[in-house]
């Protein structure tokens, strides 16, 4: 057995061993306290909130389980059990010219293309399944989906056909670039794959978007005066106040921005709109503010591109190894088999950095509440966390090394115990 193929083995069981670990210490810690809401709680989160938001957990935790087992055993298929080896013997009997012995550039190009897509779709398919039954049994049983069967798959059809349009190309591009940039084609590919990012971030609020979802000017004059005097307090600028359908989906309930430069938008779920007062909505605001106030945004996007950076490197160092395709199953070396096995393996061995990457995100949530806490009331971001907790159903009492791994946001009692805190220090 290839060495790379025992320590890809070994990578794969410790990764799953943890995430089973923290699954099962997660559903056991919810359900101990799911009889009694922490103590800052108390008379904010009634008792039947606070078990339904422990059964979400538990019932989504479990389903989590089933997921990890369908996503581990479909990754031993494409790589070790012949499955990209088939693909790909598939796609060259087709798409290669049968009186060559070499693949023609083109036809290995587009076999290369066939290849990946064919991965990510037969993924899809797999996935169907799971996500009907999150979206219909689980969400349903919860009272939280507001899907039809019917949009379901109309969604379902536009997320393929915007993945095809976007995707194929983009696949085609980077396999060309790989081909023809000789050593240092994972740096062409790098600036391809950034300028790509940021013209999706770029065009998705007023391109992509409004095809799923309903957006409308914010009606509301009395609130959009206080946000139009909060934007002002801050320095920032957008280019408009929406409210989205997002009760055709679902009963949860959000705000984001999207967008960047001149084309800023803030959103408001209709569902949050309906539930938190002028002040609450002020808050949450103020809050998300301050991630774009404390270049929080602008740091993730640099942190992506760093860390893509890196590891683009690193496949530009496998795929001239034959121990790596060997390793993970696949006798032929070349650029899509190289870049597909190691999108496919890389989240086993990047696992490690999960609690890094949520350690980050929580820091960047402390202070975006302290910058909220300066520019709006503390405690309206308290009782607008409070409702959205209870409407969300998430739970206030998750297993600590569960949420040290996974949370990007700092538990419930800790972020509110922070937040009075602030109060009354500002007090």
């Amino acid at each position: 057995m290839n060495t790379f193929t025992i320590v890809f083995l070994a990578a794969l069981l410790a990764t799953t061993a943890v995430r089973l670990w923290l699954a099962r210490r997660q559903i056991a810690h919810v359900l101990a306290h799911r009889d009694a809401p922490p103590a800052q709680f108390a008379g904010r989160i009634d008792l039947a909130a606070h078990r339904k938001a422990a059964d979400y957990t538990i019932t989504r935790t479990r389903f989590g389980i089933a997921a990890l087992g369908v996503e581990t055993a479909l990754l031993l298929l494409f790589t070790l059990g012949g499955g990209i080896e088939a693909l790909l013997d598939f796609w060259h009997g087709r798409l290669a010219p049968a009186a060559s012995t070499e693949l023609a550039t083109g036809s290995e190009l587009w076999s290369g293309v066939a290849l990946i897509v064919s991965v990510f779709l037969i993924s899809a398919i797999v996935d169907l399944p799971m996500a009907w039954w999150r979206q219909f049994v689980i969400e349903e049983r919860f009272g939280f989906n507001r899907m039809t069967q019917g949009l379901f798959f109309s969604d379902l059809a536009k997320q393929a056909a915007i993945g095809a349009l976007l995707g194929i190309p983009t696949i085609a591009a980077a396999l060309w670039l790989m081909e023809r940039m000789g050593e240092a084609w994972w740096l062409w590919v790098w600036t391809f794959w950034c300028a790509l990012n940021l013209l999706l971030l770029f065009i998705f609020p007023t391109w992509i978007a409004p095809l799923f979802n309903k957006f409308t000017p914010l009606a509301d004059d009395a609130l959009k005066a206080r946000i139009e005097a909060l934007l002002e307090r801050c320095g920032f600028a957008a280019s408009g106040f929406f409210v989205m359908d997002g009760s055709r989906r679902s009963a949860h309930g959000n705000a984001y921005f999207t967008g960047f430069g001149r084309n800023k938008r803030i959103v408001f779920f209709d569902t949050l709109l309906s539930r938190l007062q002028p002040q609450e909505v002020e808050a949450v605001l103020a809050h998300e503010l301050g991630h774009f106030r404390l270049r929080h945004v602008l740091k993730r996007i640099m942190l992506m591109f760093v860390l893509a950076l890196a590891f683009l490197a690193l496949l530009g160092l496998l795929a001239q190894s034959p121990w790596f395709y060997a390793g993970l199953g696949v006798s032929e070396a070349g650029d899509a088999q190289a870049l597909l096995l190691f999108f496919l393996a890389a989240p086993v061995f990047a696992f490690p950095l999960t609690p890094m990457m949520s350690l980050l995100s929580r820091t960047q949530e402390y202070e975006a509440d302290a910058y909220a806490a300066a520019n709006a009331a503390a405690t309206d971001l308290v009782s607008a966390l409070v409702k959205l907790y209870e409407d969300n159903a998430s739970t206030l009492t998750p297993d600590p090394l569960h949420s040290l791994f996974y949370d990007s946001h700092p538990p419930a009692a800790l972020r509110v115990a922070n937040l009075q805190k602030l109060a009354a220090g500002a007090g």
